[in-house]
């Protein structure tokens, strides 16, 4: 599916993958939180100066670039500016206001592009690119009011789950809609604007796939990935996911690999799924960066997702995917940093190491409940002893 004509749109044959930039070079990333932090990492160890824009000074990000840059995205003459020091730049969240993605490409390639934000940044965009792409998703439906709520609640059906059309993460601007009698309470807590009603999926677990896109079109992908999540926030995942049989392990490449390609997308994505009971794969969103999902990269494949990200902005060949063993991720939470009565403890970092986890902290000063501090992960022999010790490894930090 080609991108919207009020998009610019950067074609694969349009760019020159012999143009590769050479370490020494500047790369810029959108956003100085943890997958900023991470992206600066892969990147400084392959020879990379790193330049973050950030609204707020000393960010997880900033404090590991070579510099932060603070402005806000709503400015354009900022981002002009933090465009034109970079020699090509990256995301690290998507809701970076399209039209300034399009200002800084005007000044340096933006990988992926203003494009792809265009379509996914918007969910009623983003399920219309993918059946339009033949992409399986659920049933869903625009929602601009209130009596067009109760008609989609006809047509999609119910139970089915309303949400807002942009913004949101981690379960915040969505509810589920039971029956009936909720309408009326649920599009006065979302509404009034754009929302969409998707059909709620009967699903036995969520999956994710990471497809990486170079500039010659070239992809690889990491998973299926299996992600548990708790209150909404991802809790632990597992590479690669367990009892996962080779017809939809092949499906969910194909699937990912289609998005990448409908999109024009060059740069690092993530594609998450619902798997149904009877084994069928339903599109849930994408997302056009690094994945929380795809941190046991760093320890459980040949090249992580970060230095994919990396490759794919600085127009390197692509790294290999390869799993060099089982690998669970086991996300650390604002709440350890307490006691179940609400005093401050500090997490027992020791007990944890000794378990063989790996830890990553992500420089964030101020816990708190349901904030994303950090993260364990562990290899080991199968997916269902590494998961386990993932979480066995975290439960030791509150001994």
């Amino acid at each position: 599916m080609s991108p919207a004509p009020s998009t610019p749109a950067r074609s694969i044959e349009a760019l020159k993958p012999g143009q590769a930039l050479q370490p020494g070079s500047t790369l810029g990333v959108f956003g100085g939180g943890q997958l900023g932090r991470m992206f600066t990492h892969a990147a400084q160890r392959m020879g990379y100066r790193v330049h973050v824009f950030t609204p707020h000074r000393g960010s997880p990000a900033g404090l590991v670039a070579e510099h932060e840059h603070v402005g806000l995205l709503s400015d354009l003459r900022s981002v002009a500016s933090f465009a034109l020091s970079v020699d090509a730049a990256t995301l690290e969240f998507e809701n970076v206001p399209t039209e300034s993605i399009a200002v800084a490409e005007l000044h340096t390639p933006v990988r992926p592009g203003s494009h792809v934000l265009h379509t996914t940044q918007h969910r009623v965009r983003e399920k219309t690119f993918l059946q339009e792409a033949g992409v399986p998703v659920g049933p869903f439906a625009a929602v601009n009011s209130f009596e067009e709520l109760k008609s989609a609640a006809h047509t999609v059906g119910l139970p089915a789950v309303l949400k807002t059309a942009q913004m949101g993460y981690d379960g915040k601007g969505q509810r589920v809609i039971k029956d009936a009698s909720q309408l009326e309470a649920t599009w006065n807590a979302i509404g009034p604007g754009e929302c969409i009603l998707e059909a709620f999926i009967d699903f036995t677990r969520e999956v994710s796939v990471l497809v990486a896109r170079g500039l010659d079109g070239e992809t690889v992908l990491y998973g299926p990935i299996e992600n548990e999540h708790a209150d909404h926030i991802l809790d632990v995942s597992v590479l690669p996911a367990p009892g996962t049989t080779p017809a939809i392990a092949h499906e969910a490449a194909r699937i990912a690999t289609r998005v990448a390609e409908g999109l024009d997308a060059v740069g690092l994505l993530c594609v998450e799924m619902f798997q149904t009971w009877n084994g069928a794969l339903l599109v849930n969103e994408i997302a056009p960066r690094p994945h929380n999902s795809g941190h046991l990269t760093i320890e459980g494949c040949r090249t992580s997702q970060f230095e994919q990200q990396v490759r794919t902005v600085a127009g390197l060949p692509l790294g290999s995917p390869e799993s060099l063993r089982p690998a669970a991720m086991a996300n650390l939470l604002g709440d350890l940093w307490y006691t179940t009565d609400g005093a401050p403890r500090e997490p027992n970092w020791s007990a944890a190491l000794a378990e063989g986890a790996s830890l990553h902290l992500y420089g964030k000063e101020s816990p708190r409940a349901g904030r994303k501090m950090g993260h364990l992960t562990i290899l080991g022999d199968t997916p269902e002893a590494v998961r386990d010790a993932a979480r066995a490894a975290r439960e030791r930090l509150r001994s």
